[in-house]
């Protein structure tokens, strides 16, 4: 690892004119390019993944575990046609393909395709049985939703052997807190990231020629490293797992079920694994810029704690729908709290700063981080190496002006809103 001596980081000028192509304006980068990384969870490590495997010298850094946040505690949904129609069409697709090949090449024992069903719980069913046998309580309505477009993986094994493949590449990976970007003498090219070790207090320098941040919700941070916005909501979200019965290791299908009277618009992905992860449960919080920022009630993933009446509300609703899984009160056997990155127009910020050299973000992603982080990985990898992107990303522009007003956040299919729209 490459260290410079401590420098205050310096905010770039604001009178820069910005950028509208995703091209960059800066000479044409070498293969050996140094770039450092802030945050070490999926997206982080899909960055370091392909930007090492490309010939990149990576050091990533991370403040307290690889996977530690959503990376570590996230459903692992994925959808190829669920963007359809929308500026992340591209992203979907490309990413979708990209997590078959990526489970092939890093031996991944959770990626598979799956089927995904509707799922009302009530009184009612309109056939005389539901599509999977494991739900085996009342059930009012249960359809196909998607057979052939979805899959899952375990975003955990996937973030790890990303990061273990980029190690094995030749990436350094530190542990430590970023504080800043380091600039030139005028503010407009970065040169490198500043990190202090937690454990020492000592600050440390990695000097680059590209830095790029991806801290999911806590890259709000970069408003002041950089100079400009990055309005961020972090989702804070509970989640619970049950272990998996015969019935559902052999007939795995997803879930999305409707808003019942507790509050829950369960999502349901049981995993090859054997356990049967809940999300969806309500009662999520939103988490302001605020409260992401140093000392904020939230501004280190391992803050984010479960919220115990959601718990009790998910085993409520789940175990009316699946009484072998979750009937009589059966407990669950994880239970557990994640917040994912989300921007005001419910858009992902990717992509190179305006009016600062060398430096990206890659953030934002909301619901579809797992899915979309190995496209992301593969276009922070191509504007470094080849000074732009195959997919067009400027309406995800880390500098774009957010005065739109919000949107539905949660997950669509095609056009249609399916599970929480938070």
């Amino acid at each position: 690892m490459r260290t410079a001596s401590t420098t205050t980081p310096r905010a770039p000028s604001r009178a820069h004119a910005r950028r509208a192509s995703i091209t960059r304006a800066s000479s044409a980068p070498t293969s050996a390019a140094r770039v450092a990384i802030a945050g070490g969870g999926l997206i982080g490590a899909s960055c370091a993944y392909f930007l090492q495997r490309a010939g990149c010298e990576v050091t990533l850094i991370e403040r307290v575990a690889v996977a530690s946040a959503a990376s570590g505690k996230g459903g692992g949904f994925l959808a190829r046609d669920w963007g359809d129609g929308s500026v992340t069409q591209a992203l979907h697709r490309r990413s979708y393909a990209l997590h078959e090949e990526l489970a092939e090449a890093l031996a991944l024992e959770t990626y598979r395709k799956i089927p995904t069903l509707s799922v009302v719980g009530g009184d009612g069913l309109e056939a005389a049985t539901p599509l999977v046998s494991w739900l085996d309580g009342d059930i009012a309505m249960c359809r196909m939703m998607d057979e052939n477009g979805t899959a899952q993986v375990t975003p955990r094994e996937l973030c790890e052997k990303l990061h273990a493949g980029a190690l094995a590449s030749g990436a350094t990976s530190v542990k430590g807190e970023v504080v800043g970007v380091m600039f030139n003498d005028d503010g407009t090219k970065a040169r490198g990231l500043e990190y202090v070790n937690e454990e020492t207090g000592e600050r440390h320098a990695v000097e680059a020629d590209h830095v790029v941040i991806a801290m999911g919700p806590w890259s709000t941070r970069a408003s002041e490293w950089f100079g400009i916005k990055v309005p961020m909501t972090g989702i804070r979200s509970t989640s619970i797992m049950y272990e998996a019965n015969e019935k559902v290791m052999n007939e795995p299908a997803a879930l999305f079920c409707g808003e019942d009277q507790n509050g829950c618009h369960l999502e349901v992905y049981p995993r090859s694994t054997g356990e049967v992860y809940l999300c969806g449960i309500g009662g999520s919080d939103y988490v302001d810029e605020s409260r992401l920022l140093p000392n904020g009630d939230c501004d280190r993933s391992d803050k984010i704690t479960p919220d115990d009446k959601r718990v009790a509300a998910a085993m409520q609703s789940f175990g009316v729908m699946s009484k072998s899984i979750a009937g009589d009160g059966k407990k669950p056997m994880v239970t557990q709290a994640c917040m994912r990155p989300c921007a005001p127009d419910a858009l992902p910020i990717l992509g190179p700063v305006d009016g600062i050299e060398n430096a990206y973000m890659a953030t934002a992603h909301n619901c579809w981080g797992i899915l979309w982080s190995p496209v992301t990985g593969e276009i922070i990898t191509q504007l470094i190496t080849q000074g732009k992107s195959d997919i067009d990303i400027r309406p995800f522009s880390p500098t774009r002006f957010m005065s739109r007003g919000q949107r539905g956040r949660g997950r669509k299919m095609r056009s249609e809103e399916v599970g929480e729209q938070w």
